[in-house]
């Protein structure tokens, strides 16, 4: 994956819960070794052009359906502190009342200043972390995704929700059912996304895949709480 051109960075979400959404650039993701995600690429550690293209971006929402999701192929905390300033401003000014931002684990303990933040301006902010699996052993031996053997009930006291990562080589029907109603047991929502190729190790299992699509999508398809990505740019945004 390389950087993201600029007219691939803001889009609408129309269905299941309607909402904005910006692809924003950071400086980085500061884990960068699962073996399935090269998004991280997208970043500069040029602070002043990260804020001018992310500015540019933000000029395009209009607050029209009160809600807003920023995402950076990082964390919230690898946006510069202009950026985030601009978020908040934009969320006053257009009256934005809820902002979706993701986090790695690795910073789960700012979050709640971070929070604390924007409720102060009558703005709420909801965390959303890629899990993957609840599946600690599958999701650190062979997704090496940073996050120790933290379990659905942990992981809830700081995130609201989840990105659930299927297709994988080693899934199972049963392994992905168990995931995604463990998501909605634990988490407000659930974005599923299916694995595409890319510069990294791991590819999609087309036989996953076609398990998904026929036994497992059907039953997730309508349900509000649940989002699926069976291509990485159905929200509109990235490459």
């Amino acid at each position: 994956m390389a950087t993201v051109p600029f007219e691939n960075r803001y889009a609408k979400i129309l269905e299941k819960n309607p909402r904005e959404i910006v692809l924003l650039r950071g400086n980085g993701c500061k884990w960068r070794r699962c073996r399935f995600c090269d998004y991280h690429t997208d970043f500069s550690l040029d602070e002043k052009a990260n804020y001018e293209l992310n500015k540019k971006v933000l000029q395009q929402v209009n607050g029209e359906f009160k809600i807003l999701e920023v995402i950076n192929s990082g964390s919230f905390c690898d946006l510069d502190e202009e950026t985030i300033a601009l978020i908040l401003e934009i969320c006053k000014e257009k009256q934005i009342e809820v902002v979706y931002f993701e986090c790695h684990w690795l910073h789960r303990e700012l979050i709640g200043d971070f929070k604390k933040r924007f409720a102060e301006a009558g703005v709420t902010v909801k965390l959303k972390i890629g899990v993957e699996t609840f599946d600690s052993l599958f999701r650190e031996s062979y997704l090496d995704k940073g996050m120790g053997n933290a379990n659905h009930e942990e992981i809830a006291q700081y995130f609201d929700q989840v990105c659930l990562l299927q297709g994988l080589p080693g899934q199972s029907k049963v392994s992905m059912l168990k995931d995604i109603e463990t998501g909605l047991q634990y988490f407000e929502r659930v974005c599923v996304n299916i694995i595409v190729p890319n510069t990294k190790p791991i590819l999609p299992d087309p036989q996953v895949i076609k398990i998904f699509k026929e036994e497992i999508f059907p039953l997730y398809k309508a349900d509000e709480r649940v989002d699926i990505l069976l291509n990485n740019t159905d929200f509109g945004v990235g490459i």
